[in-house]
């Protein structure tokens, strides 16, 4: 629902704003953590919820998972603060997982199930009675009516009714999920399966109950402010227009500088260093039959659901460093001081940044959504900075990695221009069932020669579970800068950059 102004969306960020407020002002956390809840609600009429007790409970979970700790045991009787001392640090701290529903802001919507509205005609020819393999529909008071100890789901009288007035009801979060993660508790509330999901966020953006959430650092990012230490921020190129239409990339600069980020840098600059990477590594080992195909690895849920779900070509995923981590080496290589902070579309990424199999040189993950309530809750309006500077790190083939099939175009720019005799073989896909299949079908030798791009999130890290403006929108703004760059793809030699 990004885009959508909401009673979901304004919960999240007073959230945000609330604890961004504690984690710069307060002398006393234990008792603004406490107090958090009756701030949101401040008075005994419930806004959302059934009971004021409900609501302000709710309001305390997304308060803990807003500070990077987990949910209290429903069971147990848990104070709010409890875990506070470890979260309470200017270091990155996680405990997993990093999705999780929150219980008693679940509706247990029902899933899979089939009705019959008011819009049933009780015709003649009972279709729907005529088609049910199970004898579940009946006449009752003159419409149709659906046993559902007896239906099996088929939705063969769904199809069969002319009216449309069989309806199928299902889970908003389970729907959006493509690897099928979202299981039910014996409540019959949402439940998410750890072993299967993949972090990419799209049952949290797709319930209208915001009773999924994600574990968020900005809080620990903000005491390492605090603290005087030296922290360098680097966006992602997804950020065009997610803070407003009247804010430049020189204004989000200026901001950030007055937020109290030492420097800033564009991530498209690593995303270009891993354009003339892969296009070289595609060169080298796809078109000499070294390897079959090859996996662009920038996406941490598309990358993920390869080594969950298919481990048999691991190999084929390339090893070269994501945008993220390459511009963050880049970085701790000249500041070996200082801590990084990601700031970016995507949920998956708090995971990339604490992976041990590569060190990322990320302290901190933050998103657009996350970032525009520190903003407001330093009073910090980006569209009324100065545009002291821009930002000039990278090229258009760089900048194009925030929308799908950027990447492909990326990698296709720098094979046109620097290996022209060579056949480029590419697709894309987005969207983690996509995603799927194509990895089935490249396992099954039916892409053999292919450099293929996945991206969990359909549209592309523009449609990040961590953005605030609408999908179109936010395209339209990389296709912009995209064409505008003064650079169109990058130096051959910037995959000799020693990155440590």
């Amino acid at each position: 629902m990004r885009g959508l102004h909401s009673a979901v969306s304004d919960l999240r960020k007073n959230v945000f704003i609330e604890v961004a407020r504690i984690a710069f002002e307060s002398d006393d956390v234990s008792d603004d953590l406490e107090a958090l809840p009756y701030k949101l609600s401040p008075t005994e009429e419930p806004k959302f919820r059934d009971s004021i007790y409900q609501e302000r409970a709710i309001a305390a979970e997304r308060a803990r998972l807003a500070m990077g700790m987990s949910l209290r045991p429903a069971d147990k009787p848990v104070h709010i603060t409890s875990g506070l001392k470890s979260s309470d640090v200017d270091e990155m701290y996680y405990e997993p997982p990093l999705m999780q529903v929150i219980p008693s802001a679940c509706d247990a919507c029902e899933d899979n199930v089939f009705e019959v509205s008011n819009l049933c005609k009780n015709c003649l020819s009972h279709s729907c009675i005529e088609v049910c393999p199970k004898d579940a529909i009946s006449l009752k008071d003159g419409h149709a009516f659906i046993d559902q100890d007896k239906c099996v789901r088929c939705g063969k009288c769904h199809a069969s009714c002319p009216y449309d007035a069989i309806g199928k009801r299902v889970r908003p979060c389970a729907i959006a999920c493509g690897i099928k993660a979202i299981e039910s508790d014996k409540y019959g509330r949402a439940r998410i399966n750890q072993d299967k999901c993949l972090s990419c966020g799209m049952c949290m953006i797709s319930c209208p109950f915001g009773a999924i959430a994600d574990k968020s650092q900005f809080y620990q990012m903000i005491r390492c402010m605090r603290e005087g230490q030296k922290v360098i921020a680097e966006i992602a190129p997804a950020y065009l227009g997610q803070f407003g239409d009247d804010v430049t990339p020189a204004k989000l600069h200026s901001a950030l500088l007055k937020l109290g980020f030492d420097k800033v840098y564009e991530v498209a600059l690593g995303a270009d260093i891993g354009a003339i990477s892969e296009a070289s590594d595609y060169v080298e080992n796809v078109t000499t039959k070294n390897k079959p195909f090859m996996l662009t690895s920038c996406c941490p849920a598309w990358a993920m659901l390869a080594k969950k779900f298919f481990p048999e070509i691991i190999g084929t995923i390339s090893t070269e460093l994501t945008p993220m981590v390459a511009t963050a080496h880049s970085i701790k290589k000249e500041h070996p001081d200082a801590k990084v902070v990601f700031i970016g579309p995507c949920a998956a990424k708090k995971l990339e940044a604490m992976r041990t199999s590569v060190r990322s040189d990320v302290d901190f993950v933050i998103t657009f959504e996350e970032l525009d309530a520190i903003f407001e809750a330093r009073g910090i309006d980006p569209a009324k900075e100065e545009e002291i500077s821009s930002l000039h790190d990278a090229t258009g083939a760089g900048r194009g990695y925030a929308v799908s099939g950027g990447v492909i175009d990326a990698i296709k720019k720098c094979i046109e221009t620097y290996y022209p005799d060579v056949e480029f073989k590419c697709e894309h896909v987005e969207g983690l069932k996509d995603c799927r299949t194509a990895l089935a079908l490249a396992r099954s030798g039916k892409k053999d020669g292919y450099m293929i791009e996945g991206m969990a999130c359909p549209g592309g890290c523009v449609a990040g579970a961590g953005t605030i403006i609408e999908v179109s929108k936010a395209k339209k703004k990389i296709n912009q800068i995209v064409s505008q760059s003064s650079k169109q793809v990058p130096p051959k030699e910037l995959r000799e950059i020693d990155l440590g």
